[in-house]
């Protein structure tokens, strides 16, 4: 066994050791000077100029002009599929886009009854000898949401606001 005490032959190592630099010649391990800069590496302590992160704001960012205009148009286009687009849209965008918030109320308010009415017929399309006629009415629901829905979604993609002729308005 070998005394880690005692000498060592100049290029022998052992496993504790640590790698030697021309500035470690001395036996002990390579010291790095504490002034000494590497670009691109941050000195612990030391910010280069920016500000450390703090976490999330409180506050959402306001959306700009076509922002708003570019999320009250999706609310809409996303009748097509029903009321869950124009939900989540407004639900996430309501505080940050007036615009967006106001029409994806509105998308939501025309599209929620139909979507539901839409549900129960495509279910009630399974009961047989009658199920074609609630597969009909399904069909003609979605033809018309999506109708309507492109035709708001152009109108408000003009900076326009749109109004349904035929709303509910069960949310306000």
């Amino acid at each position: 066994m070998s005394d880690a005490s005692g000498p060592k032959p100049q290029g022998a190592s052992s496993p504790g050791d640590q790698p030697r630099s021309a500035s470690g010649m001395n036996g002990g391990p390579a010291q790095k000077n504490p002034a000494q800069h590497n670009p691109g590496q941050g000195n612990p302590g030391q910010t280069s100029g920016e500000h450390p992160y703090t976490g999330a704001s409180a506050v959402p960012e306001p959306l700009s002009s076509s922002e708003d205009r570019q999320w009250a148009m999706l609310a809409h286009f996303g009748g097509i599929l029903g009321f869950i687009p124009s939900l989540l849209i407004y639900l996430i965008f309501k505080d940050r886009g007036p615009f967006t918030a106001q029409e994806a109320k509105e998308a939501l308010n025309f599209t929620l009854p139909p979507t539901l009415v839409a549900v129960v017929a495509n279910i009630l399309s399974l009961i047989p000898w009658i199920g074609g006629i609630f597969a009909v009415i399904a069909a003609l629901i979605w033809i018309a949401l999506t109708v309507f829905s492109v035709i708001a979604g152009v109108h408000v993609n003009r900076g326009q606001p749109y109004r349904y002729k035929y709303n509910l308005r069960l949310i306000k």
